[in-house]
């Protein structure tokens, strides 16, 4: 009787034993909590979706001004805040089309990747480096085009504004995702340091710090032109 009740005790303490690691292992270490990966994807989702709307504004203004360059644009307000000068330069139609048609094929995409990310679905390592790749190309594409508008055409187009702010704060959450689940095949000292980074909000304090300078920027070169 003794025997058998010592070996119950044994074998509940070797129960106990193998299931505390796994209780241990279930909280992904180094991941994101279920609310931040919400956080994430939601940011994605909303920015997604208003640089998709500009998108679509952009290329129905697009065809409108095809067919007559004379055309007035609804967003064409003044001098500096004119859509119609930003369309009409050659840096509008990069690669030969408007460049509004990129954001109505790439955000959809972006788009599909928030919602699947909020229902939990995880991409494969290779699908989300592929995402980061392409949306890293096109927020350098978004301030080059900022450039030349600011400092070559001299103008400002209200929804390239609204496209350059929502492509960073898409860029900056997937790039916080990807740095946290190790997706972008970075050496592993390299990862380490971006992780830390990350975890102290350096990226978010970055993000920010963007968007301040490049609202100061246009004030500040433009000021009263801006309401004119």
């Amino acid at each position: 009787m003794t025997k058998s009740k010592s070996s119950q005790s044994a074998a509940s303490r070797q129960s106990s034993h193998t299931t505390a690691p796994k209780s241990k292992t279930s909280q992904q270490p180094g991941g994101l909590s279920r609310r931040a990966q919400c956080w994430l994807f939601g940011s994605m989702l909303v920015g997604a979706c208003l640089s998709l709307l500009a998108s679509l504004v952009l290329s129905i203004e697009a065809v409108h001004l095809a067919a007559n360059p004379h055309a007035q644009l609804s967003c064409s307000l003044n001098a500096v805040v004119n859509c119609a000068t930003v369309s009409l330069h050659p840096s509008a139609a990069f690669f030969g089309f408007p460049n509004s048609f990129l954001g109505l094929i790439a955000e959809p995409v972006v788009i599909t990747v928030a919602i699947a990310g909020l229902a939990g679905v995880r991409f494969p390592r290779a699908f989300m480096f592929a995402a980061q790749l392409g949306y890293t190309l096109g927020f350098i594409f978004a301030y080059v085009l900022l450039f030349i508008s600011m400092f070559i055409i001299q103008a400002l187009c209200p929804w390239c504004l609204v496209v350059t702010i929502t492509t960073t704060f898409v860029f900056f959450a997937m790039t916080r995702y990807n740095i946290v689940y190790n997706n972008l095949y970075l050496p592993v000292g390299l990862h380490t340091r971006l992780a830390r980074w990350v975890s102290k909000d350096y990226d978010t304090l970055l993000l920010w710090l963007i968007i301040v300078v490049m609202s100061a920027g246009i004030i500040f070169k433009y000021g009263e032109g801006l309401f004119a």
